[in-house]
């Protein structure tokens, strides 16, 4: 009998997994479905095993089995780890994602699973926070705080109780890593939160994973299921969010699991001391944890070897948006944004000009094609007004108005505002209003005729100065001010990285606000 790998992936599934896996098993093969390998563009792929190896074809519908079990269909991909997407990638975390049965114990065992817990095992608790700090892992959702010293903060808490919470409340756009993962590779994550659990003293953990991931939370459960025994004694549950993007905050999601409404906690305390139920709590993302089993097994050292300056290891990137080869590229720090996005993305889909990128989400900042040379490191994204966050790369061609990009940020804010402080609560509902009127005053100033394939860009910039309306500039000026009362008077990151994404579409595309440059002093 034949056998063949098709996806089950949510993304392979909504381009048609479902339906070709079933023609194949009607055609009398077995059929494993996997996670996927990461490049959508190729999906439904199926890989046929053939003589011990996997020869793949995509993408492929369900008329086209004959073909593909003849050989003769004309997207024949050969070996798929070949395929210059995959073989320049650094697949430390997502190893197995696309290879294996993903709730298969003995196919996880077989391909390098439970090492890490088993070496952890042999360890004592401190021995395990040593090597995570050794590794160089550090948070990869957020601002990356050195995960070994959180996890030393929670393991030196005296406590009776104390705990491992998993964040899989993947909100931000363009990113889908944590899904993929859980989707594909569930064991992973669980192998990687038992070994948290040793290594801090911890009995029980929780994966917080939003609603709207229901193949991911399905996989979970039973993952979970199976793999009870050998996790125990220590335990999971998964609790599964309402929607609310505010609780992919640390706090706010502790409040969540406890029953309560999702709002953010004044710190300290910090919830390595007092988090859930307020014990001592670790809490990560799951790419954080789902690199815990690969420096465990293969050496602090292996991990600490790849990457960039102090961000060591790799990083799963998510190119999305108006991109060529969308997908997932697990590469060590260092790689530039112009790589990503053109040697590896391909450029647009559309096939116009690249304009501009966000990276780290909603709340993440533009950059230019001209800043394409940044080093993809936390540091140099700092420096440079952005943040990594959850690497996830969102693309747009010339095409994009950034003025409206500008206040669909700040309204993404006040929609999804706890309300808990005013700056965020009642500063994004300003700042909106604010762009409304810079809009409005930008729209109604006279526009010479754009030339043909100019783009939305250079029609803007067409403006004479003499057109400019003084009362864009002063309202440019108070949005600024709000941005910077946003920034240092929020309670959480969502209201302070909002004017992250603002300001940088007002620095690199003033032309978009209605400006010839960018106005910088504050209001009057």
């Amino acid at each position: 009998m034949t056998r063949v790998f098709i996806s089950r992936d949510m993304a392979s599934v909504a381009l048609g997994a479902n339906e070709v896996a079933a023609a194949f098993a009607a055609a009398g093969c077995e059929v494993v479905r996997t996670g996927s390998r990461g490049l959508f563009s190729i999906e439904p792929l199926v890989e046929v095993e053939s003589g011990g190896d996997r020869v793949g074809f995509g993408p492929v519908g369900p008329q086209d089995v004959a073909a593909v079990l003849d050989g003769s269909h004309k997207a024949r991909l050969g070996d798929v780890a070949a395929l210059p997407f995959f073989a320049g990638q650094q697949r430390f975390t997502f190893a197995r994602c696309g290879i294996t049965d993903p709730l298969s114990l003995e196919d996880y065992g077989a391909h390098g699973g439970w090492r890490g817990l088993d070496a952890a095992l042999g360890m004592t608790p401190q021995a395990v926070v040593d090597a995570v700090k050794a590794s160089g892992l550090r948070g990869r959702g957020g601002a990356g705080f050195p995960t070994g010293i959180k996890w030393q903060t929670v393991l030196d808490a005296p406590a009776g109780d104390k705990f491992i919470v998993c964040n899989a409340d993947e909100g931000d756009s363009g990113t889908f890593a944590d899904r993929m993962l859980m989707e594909g590779d569930p064991y992973c994550l669980i192998e990687g939160m038992a070994i948290a659990g040793h290594a801090v003293g911890a009995r029980h953990g929780y994966i917080y994973i939003r609603s709207e991931y229901p193949f991911a939370i399905a996989a979970m459960q039973e993952a979970i299921e199976r793999s009870r025994d050998r996790i125990a004694p220590f335990a999971l549950e998964v609790r599964v969010g309402a929607g609310a993007y505010v609780c992919g905050e640390e706090t706010a999601l502790l409040d969540s699991i406890e029953g309560k409404r999702g709002q953010v906690r004044a710190k300290p305390p910090l919830p390595a001391l007092a988090g859930l139920f307020g014990q001592p709590t670790v809490i990560n993302n799951v790419l954080s944890l789902a690199a815990i089993p690969f420096i465990l097994s293969e050496g602090a050292e292996a991990y600490a070897a790849v990457g960039f300056g102090r961000s060591r290891g790799t990083m799963p990137v998510q190119l999305a948006g108006n991109v060529k080869h969308g997908g997932l590229y697990e590469i060590g720090f260092g790689v530039t944004l112009g790589e990503l996005v053109n040697a590896i993305g391909g450029g647009t889909a559309s096939g116009r000009p690249v304009r501009a990128v966000q990276v780290g989400g909603p709340l993440g900042a533009y950059f230019p094609p001209d800043m394409f040379d940044l080093p993809f490191d936390y540091e140099v994204f700092a420096q440079a007004g952005g943040l990594i966050g959850h690497a996830g790369i969102t693309v747009f061609d010339d095409g994009v108005d950034m003025a409206h990009m500008a206040r669909f940020a700040m309204e993404f804010c006040s929609v999804e505002s706890c309300g808990k402080c005013t700056p965020c609560r009642i500063g994004s509902t300003r700042g909106v209003e604010v762009m409304d009127r810079i809009i409005a005053a930008r729209d109604a100033a006279p526009v010479e005729a754009e030339s043909a394939g100019g783009g939305l860009g250079k029609a803007l910039s067409s403006r004479s100065p003499a057109h400019l309306d003084r009362g864009v500039e002063a309202q440019t000026a108070l949005l600024r001010d709000l941005c910077d009362t946003m920034k240092y008077g929020s309670l959480c990151a969502l209201g302070g990285f909002t004017p992250d994404p603002v300001l940088s579409a007002l620095d690199h595309f003033p032309e978009d606000f209605g400006m010839s440059a960018p106005v910088k002093e504050a209001a009057q």
